[in-house]
C-alpha cells in the first residue's frame, strides 16, 4: 500500500472515544477516517457509500452486536479487515471473533499504544491478538484432536454469551429484549440455556455470577 492512504472505517457507538480514535488515526500521514458509525444500519451505508481498507469495530454498539457485523463481513466483503476494540476481556472474545473472520482483537485500554501498530500488522496480512490469545489459537492449530480447557462461559454460544453480559450490565429481560430485538419468551429461553450450561440453579444465583464476570472480564475456570 505505498504511496496510498489507508481509509479507515470507525464503528463505536461512544463519540468521546470515537473522536479521540479519529484524531490519531488522522494524524497519522498515510492514513485517514473515511467514516464513523455508532450502529450497524449506519457501519452498513458507510461501507456501502465509501468502502474503507480498515474497519475499527466495538463489539458493544448500539442496539446491536459488533460480532454480527463481524461475520456479515466475512461472508459478504472478505477483503475488507475487521480491527475489535473492545472493553470485553479477550480471554472471552477474542477467539470468538477472530473464529467470526476479523483480523485482531485489542481491549480499549490497550488502544493509544496498539491501534496503529494493529492496523499495519494487519493489512500486511498478518493476525494481531495479545501473546497470550496468539499462543491459544496455535496451540488449537497444533492439537486439533486434543481439547483445550475451556472456561464453562466458553460453552455458550455468541447470542447466550451476549445476554449474559447484558444481565451482569444490569439489563432487565425486557430491556434485552427490546435492545437485542427478541421477544421476551426467546430471552427467557435463553436464561434457562444459559442456566443450564452454567450448572447455576436460579436467577439470583445467574445475576450474581454474570455481574462478577463483568467485573473480572474472565468468568468461572
Amino acid at each position: 500500500m505505498a504511496n496510498e492512504t489507508i481509509r479507515v472505517l470507525i464503528v463505536e457507538d461512544h463519540p468521546i472515544f470515537r473522536m479521540g480514535l479519529k484524531e490519531l488515526i488522522n494524524a497519522q500521514k498515510d492514513m485517514e477516517v473515511c467514516g464513523e458509525a455508532e450502529d450497524l444500519n449506519s457501519a452498513r451505508r458507510s461501507i456501502a457509500e465509501n468502502p474503507p481498507q480498515m474497519i475499527i469495530l466495538d463489539l458493544s454498539l448500539k442496539e446491536s452486536s459488533g460480532l454480527e457485523l463481524i461475520k456479515e463481513l466475512n461472508a459478504r466483503k472478505p477483503r475488507i479487515p475487521v480491527l475489535v476494540l473492545s472493553m470485553h476481556d479477550e480471554s472471552v472474545h477474542a477467539e470468538r471473533c477472530i473464529s467470526a473472520g476479523a483480523k485482531g482483537y485489542i481491549m480499549k485500554q490497550e488502544a493509544t499504544l496498539s491501534v496503529i501498530k494493529a492496523i499495519r500488522h494487519i493489512l500486511d496480512g498478518h493476525c494481531y491478538v495479545s501473546e497470550r490469545i496468539m499462543t491459544r489459537l496455535l496451540n488449537r492449530m497444533r492439537r486439533p484432536d486434543e481439547p483445550l480447557p475451556k472456561s464453562p462461559i466458553d460453552h455458550l454460544t455468541d447470542r447466550e454469551l451476549e445476554i449474559f453480559q447484558l444481565i451482569g450490565q444490569g439489563y432487565s429481560p425486557s430491556k434485552i429484549a427490546r435492545k437485542l430485538h427478541l421477544s421476551v419468551k426467546t430471552v427467557g429461553a435463553h436464561k434457562e440455556r444459559i442456566k443450564e450450561k452454567l450448572h447455576i440453579s436460579d436467577g439470583g444465583e445467574l445475576i450474581r455470577l454474570a455481574i462478577l464476570t463483568s467485573e473480572n472480564g474472565s468468568g468461572p475456570r
